[in-house]
């Protein structure tokens, strides 16, 4: 990619992944080394920032949740003032732009200001949370369906879902930032319909050095998270697919014994 695929004052939303610097797109990472200035969220891998060549300035925006360090007003604005400043403008977000990354928030305010902005998409933390836990978020007679869903609700506020169709028993539901839901999110699938012994996958720093996965059913979400902390980024997987994983990891097993034999 060349300097000018990256023009003085354009903006680039990036995808930096769940955390792994090797989850990076080849993509991501030439633009983050052609980059003047580089804002980033709290749910960047510090392996990530760590790879940044340290001539480019590096301005952390927080955006975790419950602890927003700059409001999303506050982000737009500098996006602007850095690229009216004919920098080359890096927007750094975990998981990928356009999954609950506000996105769509970044590009119009950008747009009304005259400022160039474009997309690099970014591998999303269901993803990488069903390969580090050996589970197809789809299968075939099981799962026809994945639903993508945030649990971050506004304070004192219940999460304003469509439980009825999120209880379908064909899907695969991905509940973004859901320690803090998972018993209201267990109580109304439940209600909904769901069985209380749907098979569930919580996956905790998805692909980072400290990465938890924690498996169960339903009916005891809210006691699987117990011991997970609220600073500890936090993916829910619901649905009857997520119960295949013993099964894929032991063919994944044989799949590696095979080769390592091959080899010898």
């Amino acid at each position: 990619m060349s300097q000018d695929s990256f023009p003085v004052g354009t903006v680039w939303l990036v995808g930096a992944g769940p955390g792994d610097p090797e989850l990076l797109t080849r993509k991501a990472e030439r633009l983050i080394a052609q980059a003047d200035i580089i804002f980033y969220d709290a749910l960047v891998g510090p392996a990530i920032l760590d790879r940044v060549p340290r001539h480019i300035e590096q301005v952390g925006v927080g955006k975790r949740s419950g602890r927003h360090s700059k409001d999303q007003g506050s982000i737009n604005d500098m996006l602007v003032v850095a690229a009216h400043a004919k920098k080359r403008v890096v927007r750094l977000k975990g998981g990928d732009p356009s999954v609950f990354g506000r996105s769509a928030e970044e590009v119009e305010h950008l747009a009304a200001k005259g400022v160039t902005v474009r997309i690099c998409p970014g591998v999303t933390t269901a993803s990488a949370a069903a390969a580090s836990g050996g589970i197809s978020l789809t299968l075939r007679g099981l799962a026809r369906r994945l639903t993508l869903v945030t649990a971050h609700a506004r304070a004192g506020h219940a999460l304003d879902l469509d439980w009825g169709t999120l209880a379908g028993a064909d899907s695969t539901l991905a509940v973004y930032m859901g320690r803090a839901a998972a018993g209201e999110v267990s109580r109304e699938l439940i209600a909904a319909g769901r069985s209380p012994d749907t098979p569930v996958m919580i996956a905790v720093n998805v692909s980072m050095p400290q990465e938890r996965i924690i498996r169960g059913r339903l009916a005891a979400l809210a006691f699987l998270v117990e011991a997970i902390s609220d600073d500890d980024p936090t993916l829910l997987l619901i649905g009857e697919a997520v119960g295949t994983a013993s099964r894929i990891a032991s063919l994944t097993r044989i799949e590696m014994t095979v080769q390592s034999c091959s080899r010898a």
